[in-house]
């Protein structure tokens, strides 16, 4: 870990932090929530010692990069902003990008936006979802699932920091990152995210304590505001791409999911992944990895297997 280097450059009017390591084609890593460079730290090395120059940014609003105050600071034209800003500054035309959680969707945006930025994409857990011009991403979320679900809970200002402040952020990554229920989560307010403070949380052997803590010191500094105004933003995003409506996805593509992962068990998406929808708006999708007894947070529970999808597939270009 102490060979990675660190370094904060100025993109897009803020400052990023970001992880590097390695000669040769770039490799972009975008993070999800709750999470920070830190989460890809294997695969930079694995990628590293296969002659790539691995990059993974702390995204706008989390650990050590700039967090503007502002919620519509944080959408997906930001975010892409930064990125092509980083790409430039790195020296580069076009780079491979892998992103798990927001850092796929963001990737995803990326994609539709910036195509001639990136060489391929391996994407880990959230699939493309082509924007309905007929209905706004919360309603959708609201009809599948009520006004409970956890995106749902995120959008009121204040409110959800509060309630992770009480629950102490060691504590509340702990929930996050060994969430293994393949089903949505629901958040009632009268139960909230905490549920039963007292219970003990084991970590899994891919997570340890060393880990958390190193998550911990930073949101603890930045809080969690950055990484919840992207999903604050979502309708926002999707008012403004209201212009690639109907545009698909072409650049080269593989995705990879956990059967266990609770993006797979949203209400439908498995037969959009597996029958026809995500290869019609991904006409590039070239290989789909569904592994077993996984979780959502794929590339730290299996490391080495993720990094090796990761280089079989960028090394064919």
């Amino acid at each position: 870990m102490e060979t990675i280097t660190h370094r904060t450059v100025a993109v897009n009017g803020i400052n990023l932090h970001i992880a590097e390591k390695g000669e040769g084609p770039v490799v972009l890593f975008l993070h999800g929530f709750p999470e920070l460079w830190y989460s890809w730290r294997h695969q930079i090395l694995s990628l590293a010692g296969r002659g790539y120059r691995a990059v993974a940014p702390d995204l706008r609003g989390y650990g050590d990069s700039d967090a503007p105050p502002s919620i519509s600071s944080y959408t997906a034209l930001h975010i892409i902003g930064d990125l092509v800003a980083l790409i430039e500054l790195l020296g580069q035309d076009k780079v491979f990008v892998v992103g798990h959680d927001w850092g796929a969707a963001i990737a995803w945006y990326l994609c539709l936006l910036r195509p001639d930025k990136v060489k391929a994409l391996v994407n880990l857990s959230v699939s493309f979802t082509a924007r309905r011009p007929d209905r706004k991403p919360l309603d959708t979320i609201r009809a599948i699932f009520g006004d409970d679900h956890y995106i749902c809970r995120f959008q009121e200002p204040g409110t959800v920091e509060a309630e992770f402040a009480r629950i102490g952020t060691p504590l509340l990554l702990k929930k996050f990152l060994t969430y293994r229920k393949p089903k949505a989560i629901i958040v009632p307010k009268e139960k909230g995210f905490g549920g039963s403070l007292d219970t003990v949380i084991s970590l899994p052997s891919w997570l340890s304590e060393e880990d958390i803590s190193y998550f911990a010191s930073k949101f603890e500094k930045s809080g969690f505001t950055g990484g919840l105004n992207y999903y604050r933003c979502m309708d926002l995003n999707w008012e403004l791409t209201a212009p690639w409506t109907g545009v698909p996805i072409k650049v080269p593509v593989k995705f990879i999911v956990g059967d266990l992962d609770l993006t797979y068990h949203t209400p439908g998406i498995q037969n959009y992944i597996h029958n026809g929808g995500f290869n019609k708006d991904v006409p590039y999708l070239q290989d789909v990895v569904v592994m077993e007894g996984v979780g959502h947070f794929i590339n730290q529970e299996k490391p080495h297997e993720i990094s090796d999808h990761i280089y079989e597939f960028i090394q064919k270009f």
